[in-house]
């Protein structure tokens, strides 16, 4: 039985209002390789935070995934890191 590497990268943002965009855009240039996107941030009746997490599983070769990477952390306020497993 062959092994499944999951290719999964973590992306925080901080003040959403002026990196969301940008964001999405890579997100979108990127959109093939993407099978799975879940977004969390803190949320409450009175406040959405500015503050945000967004966790993806990649399916792509690795310098694909770096060179994805590099245009995510080149937005300012926002870290992106990728983990194998």
């Amino acid at each position: 039985m062959e092994l499944m590497e999951f290719k999964i990268v973590g992306i925080k943002l901080e003040n959403r209002n002026e990196t969301a965009l940008h964001v999405q855009n890579t997100l979108t240039e990127y959109g093939c390789y993407i099978k799975v996107r879940l977004g969390l941030h803190n949320l409450n009746e009175q406040v959405c935070s500015q503050n945000g997490l967004i966790l993806l599983e990649l399916i792509a070769e690795n310098n694909i995934i770096d060179e994805f990477l590099e245009k995510l952390n080149s937005i300012h306020g926002t870290t992106a890191k990728k983990m194998f497993i």
